[in-house]
């Protein structure tokens, strides 16, 4: 049986915790997630209730498949990058999905006459937190000078970044990231909330192989023949594969846009391009019948 199914905030937007419906379905959604509230202190529990939903402990178990019923999970979405644009190929395949994790930091100073507080005794939170994005963008352009291949702070590196107390939103191809505190010299406090964390997932091979060979049909199908190989790409963004690795074997199939643009009004992808991933998908159905 083939299932469709669209999933419920995947993006955390209203409540800053990604992946509620599939992870829902994947059985790892907590009970005390149904109490995460919005900005304006609404629950999530409130939210599905006032839309006649009842969701309690039971209910969320119910909720979940049976991992024996399901043989795997595929996913169409698009790039949210520029690279299948830059070679000029219509559709990519997912490798694996970027690890992430959400905090949001908080820096707390006190105010003081521009003029009359001399500059060494300022507790200035903005200067602080620039400071540290600053330096947190040079982390990520530059990781070789920050991390070691175990992942953790090299001893150089430990002394320059000790200064700070600051944690970004942290995304990771493979692996684990040990996020370190360090004591901040700005005399500004630093408060952490972690409002999300997900492990990086490596899609399933075969599903990988099969997505890239209908992909292949589906476009020689469209165009008559295929000159290149199609590409094969990690994700930086999260995914709902990302909650239903969990539960099954995922594979993905990237669909060029252009400029790499998304959640944007400028957003945009080919007609074409679209037809190009429906002749792919039909071919990988094909394939398992």
């Amino acid at each position: 049986m083939l299932e469709v199914i669209a999933f419920s905030d995947e993006e955390g937007v209203r409540f800053q915790s990604t992946f509620i419906g599939s992870a829902a379905i994947a059985g790892i959604l907590p009970v005390s997630a149904l109490q995460i509230t919005d900005k304006s202190g609404v629950t999530i529990q409130d939210a599905l209730k006032k839309n006649s939903i009842e969701v309690t402990e039971e209910h969320l178990q119910q909720l979940r498949y049976d991992p024996k019923s399901v043989w795997g999970y595929v996913k169409i979405h698009i790039e949210q990058g520029p690279v299948l644009e830059w070679v000029g190929f219509p559709l990519g395949v997912v490798k694996g999905i970027a690890g992430q994790t959400r905090l949001k930091v908080t820096m707390r100073g006190s105010q003081g006459h521009a003029g009359t507080v001399p500059m060494s005794m300022r507790h200035d939170p903005m200067a602080a937190a620039a400071e540290a994005i600053v330096l947190l963008e040079s982390l990520c352009k530059h990781p070789q000078d920050f991390l070691s291949f175990d992942g953790q702070c090299k001893s150089y590196s430990l002394e320059s970044l000790s200064t700070y107390s600051f944690v970004p939103l942290v995304r990771y191809r493979l692996g684990q990231v040990q996020v370190m505190l360090f004591q901040d010299r700005r005399s500004v406090s630093c408060t952490i909330d972690r409002k999300h964390d997900a492990n990086a997932v490596i899609c399933d091979s075969e599903l990988t192989s099969k997505l890239k060979s209908a992909a292949y049909l589906g476009l020689k199908r469209m165009t008559g023949s295929v000159q290149d190989e199609v590409p094969v790409l990690m994700s930086g963004a999260g995914h709902d594969a990302m909650a239903l690795s969990h539960l099954t074997k995922v594979g993905m199939l990237f669909v060029r846009c252009r400029g790499g643009i998304s959640h944007f009004p400028e957003e945009h992808v080919l007609d074409d391009d679209v037809w190009a991933s429906g002749l792919a998908i039909l071919a990988f159905i094909e394939t398992q019948l």
